[in-house]
């Protein structure tokens, strides 16, 4: 698995898994986290807030119910985004090329307002993480969730991040690779803000990262059997895939 990571992030070209499993536990730079390879090219990226009926989501039990009825498979799924209590989302919000929620700019307490932070897009022209106030600048944006504090910023660890911070979660988030491979990663104990920009860049060769969220951080994967429950969510970003006949 590290002569795998080490190529993976020499040559920013191969995945990290397999074409079936998605996802693979590592441990670089003293964190153990899963990492979970998206090609863009190839896999089916979508975000989810809602039912037809208006009802949130809240767990991907829920969420894999309403793709059966479509005849549709749910192959991977993780939060992406920090939410209100009624589970709609703090900040922008696009899925399928709609907006749902708009752009937040605003300053204010709490994680997602520590500024830098930051939107990740999917667009025509493949997968972006930009600093908030530059989304506008991205056209045929996809799908996108705003979310913060950014991670890795152009290679650079966001300035309020320090080595000796103490508080510690359980913290998931979203990287890119390169111009089609965003890598997914959730934790498997807690740690600091530091330690997982640190693990996003010089371990997994990420230039841009972005925060998601922690505690609530959850991953569901068909091929590690995994589906987490660690507390009802806002909106989800998932891998489907057409449900295959007998």
């Amino acid at each position: 698995m590290r002569l795998l990571l080490f190529l993976l992030c020499a040559t920013s070209m191969t995945p990290i898994s397999s074409l079936a499993s998605h996802c693979d536990r590592v441990d670089l730079r003293a964190v153990e986290a899963t990492i979970c390879t998206i090609d863009t090219e190839r896999d089916r990226l979508e975000l989810f807030l809602r039912d037809e009926s208006g009802a949130p989501f809240k767990f991907f039990s829920a969420l894999q119910r309403h793709l059966e009825r479509s005849e549709r498979h749910l192959v991977l799924a993780m939060n992406a985004g920090m939410y209100h209590g009624n589970f709609d989302p703090v900040g922008l919000l696009v899925i399928d090329g709609v907006e749902i929620a708009p752009l937040n700019l605003q300053s204010a307490a709490g994680n997602f307002f520590l500024k830098p932070n930051g939107v990740f897009a999917l667009t025509a022209s493949g997968p972006r993480i930009v600093e908030s106030s530059l989304y506008p600048n991205l056209q045929n944006v996809e799908l996108a969730t705003q979310s913060g504090p950014l991670l890795v910023i152009d290679g650079a660890l966001h300035p309020a991040f320090r080595k000796e911070s103490t508080s510690k979660y359980v913290r998931n988030g979203v990287g890119i690779l390169n111009d089609h491979t965003v890598l997914l990663a959730i934790t498997e104990q807690p740690v600091t803000f530091y330690d997982f920009a640190m693990f996003f860049r010089d371990g997994l060769g990420c230039k841009d990262a972005l925060y998601l969220d922690g505690g609530v951080s959850s991953l569901y994967s068909a091929a590690l059997q995994r589906k987490d429950v660690r507390a009802a969510l806002g909106p989800i970003l998932a891998i489907t895939e057409v449900s295959r006949g007998e």
